[in-house]
């Protein structure tokens, strides 16, 4: 009897598993993230959206640096740095300080192409003065962006690169070399169907007009386009991610690799765009891993 009964309980336990796996977040979820104040709140620019806030875990330090910058296809018609406050609070309990970045985006006055990229220069800048003030050690620094901020991050890593004609060049900017993308939309050249599609972005808002000085708009915006600068990439996409799918993380990885940089590529099981970014999420501890990796001396 035993054995005519074992197929009805092993697909009645099926289907209890199933029942019992977490919902994908959608955005309705990821709108109404939210964490605590800020531990202090820094303005890099005249702007509303030029600022910065600062989270710090308790004890002494000095402490590892996230650098969070969010997503939201570029607008601000898809929340913030509000959102990833929730980060910032995961992230101080295991002894991580967090620069939470917000910045002009491309439906406000100065943002996209340049002022988009300027902020993400001033709002690093703004870290490194900081950094004398508060118990950060910029040495062990990682930056972590999801979505449209993992173009940012991406981009950060590049930043060397940079011609210097372009208004988006620093002569010795603070260095980026782990990155902790989240779903990110980062090349901007060989992605642009999928950027309008996902987001209803054109290209130019994002790189500027071509002009005889500056011919090759990818040249200064496009993190493809800035390898190899040395980084190590973690690409993390949620199974489930219609915005970025897992192929751009394996494409962009794959590119990266073969120029002669570190890129590795982290599936989350079950996860959709918003999972990606959320402490409360089944897919945190991944993500959670693949920041405190990146946050590991090299060996």
């Amino acid at each position: 009897m035993l054995h005519r009964l074992l197929p009805l309980i092993l697909a009645g336990a099926c289907v209890g598993a199933s029942a019992a796996a977490p919902k994908p977040m959608t955005l309705a979820d990821y709108l109404a993230l939210k964490g605590p104040v800020p531990n202090a709140t820094f303005a890099y620019g005249s702007a509303p959206s030029q600022f910065a806030e600062l989270f710090l875990p308790g004890g002494p330090g000095p402490f590892p640096v996230a650098v969070l910058v969010h997503g939201g296809c570029w607008t601000k018609e898809f929340g913030g740095i509000t959102q990833l406050r929730n980060l910032a609070a995961a992230l101080a309990e295991r002894g991580i300080a967090s620069w939470n970045v917000e910045y002009r985006r491309v439906d406000e006055a100065g943002g996209g192409y340049p002022g988009t990229y300027q902020d993400m220069n001033a709002a690093l800048a703004m870290l490194a003065q900081q950094a004398h003030r508060y118990p950060l050690d910029l040495d062990r620094l990682v930056a972590v962006g999801h979505s449209a901020g993992g173009q940012l991050v991406q981009w950060m890593a590049g930043r060397p690169r940079i011609p210097a004609s372009s208004p988006l060049y620093l002569p010795d900017p603070l260095p980026v070399r782990k990155v902790v993308s989240l779903g990110g939309l980062a090349d901007l050249r060989r992605e642009q169907a999928l950027i309008k599609s996902s987001c209803d972005r054109e290209i130019g808002q994002l790189t500027g007009a071509p002009s005889d000085k500056r011919p090759d708009v990818f040249s200064d915006t496009n993190a493809g386009d800035l390898l190899p600068n040395g980084s190590r990439t973690i690409l993390v996409t949620g199974e489930l991610d219609r915005i970025s799918p897992p192929r751009v993380a394996r494409d962009f990885a794959a590119r990266a690799r073969a120029a002669g940089d570190t890129a590795e590529v982290v599936i989350l099981p079950g996860a959709s765009h918003y999972d990606e970014v959320a402490a409360s999420s089944h897919a945190w501890p991944r993500v959670l891993q693949a920041i405190e990796s990146a946050l590991q001396p090299a060996r």
